[in-house]
């Protein structure tokens, strides 16, 4: 079925509300760590020390747009950004709960897609849908809440870093930046920044070897590297100096800059939704194989904040994406 197709048969409002949940959460997978899953007032979990948890808003027409993604990729891609968070304290992802607004003409098999979605990335990350809720409203908005274990790990926060440690980087920035590029300009093409725009590559079980490795603090780059950089700069007092030769760009996002008119390095550093993990270690030694030095830390100068450089320079513009503000 074509992006953006309303598929045939009933809505949500002629088939209502639990023909919906009992289509969703037939035959779901579980875990020995689900005690008891949907059915009840609330699930039953059974989680050996500390436990973490986080939460994740995707709102029709701000993180996704129906006649851009399918279904399927919506429900992926809620449950990535948010097991993306567990990754980066360097735990792992157990359940999910996750809620549902959307208007009652929405087809059902749409909602059924996106619960087919939402179930493959589970598969993907580990992680189970323990239960939920579905309400109506005017879009499609999706709320999902994340529990994870640390599995006797302590957790690797944003406040860890000292100076002189090396900053390293696991998965991909720029490529979600260069897909909404495309779309915005009406193109589906190329496809690969496309599907990262829709569906993040999260490199699920490195925030776990990132922390058996003894990296100091950990961050998953949601709204751009030099802005969850900076996050986690100040929290540790530190100034992260990012070395811009260290970064190659790809051959596709060159092409998409060059359509553009964008800085390939700008899509790089200051795009976000890729959810790649970035993180400190006290040396070259402790980086873990498949991570990328790109930077060190070091104490704030005289009269400097903490923050992040590149090429000991503050970069000029927007550091990546702020709900509420033209940038950080």
């Amino acid at each position: 079925m074509p992006v953006g197709s309303s598929p045939a048969g009933p809505t949500l409002g002629e088939s209502g509300e639990f023909s919906l949940i009992a289509q969703i959460t037939a035959d779901l997978p579980t875990s020995p760590e689900i005690l008891l899953g949907p059915g009840d007032d609330a699930a039953v979990l059974r989680i050996d020390g500390p436990v973490l948890t986080s939460v994740d808003l995707l709102v029709e027409g701000v993180h996704f747009r129906r006649d851009w993604s399918s279904a399927t990729e919506i429900g992926r891609k809620a449950v990535a950004v948010n097991v993306a968070d567990i990754e980066a304290m360097g735990g792992r992802a157990v359940a999910i709960v996750v809620g549902l607004s959307a208007p009652g003409e929405l087809p059902l098999a749409w909602a059924l897609e996106l619960a087919d979605g939402i179930r493959a990335e589970g598969d993907r990350s580990g992680v189970v849908l323990v239960g939920g809720d579905v309400t109506g409203g005017r879009e499609v908005t999706l709320s999902v809440t994340v529990v994870g274990a640390l599995d006797g790990r302590a957790p690797v926060r944003r406040s860890g870093a000292g100076p002189d440690q090396v900053v390293a980087l696991v998965g991909r920035t720029g490529w979600a930046a260069a897909g909404m590029a495309v779309l915005q300009r009406g193109f589906r093409s190329p496809r690969a920044v496309v599907e990262a725009q829709r569906v993040p590559a999260v490199p699920y079980g490195q925030g776990q070897v990132a922390a058996d490795a003894g990296a100091t603090a950990m961050i998953d780059v949601s709204d751009g590297l030099l802005a969850d950089l900076g996050h986690l700069a100040r929290a540790s007092g530190v100034t992260v100096d990012l070395a811009l030769d260290a970064f190659e760009v790809p051959d596709v996002l060159q092409a998409v800059a060059a359509a553009t008119g964008k800085d390939p390095y700008a899509l790089l550093l200051t795009g976000g939704e890729d959810h790649a993990l970035v993180a400190c270690f006290v040396d070259r030694g402790a980086v873990p194989d498949g991570w990328q030095v790109i930077g060190r830390t070091r104490s704030p100068g005289e009269g400097e904040t903490s923050g992040v450089l590149v090429d000991g320079n503050v970069w000029e513009g927007p550091a990546g994406w702020d709900h509420f503000g033209a940038g950080r």
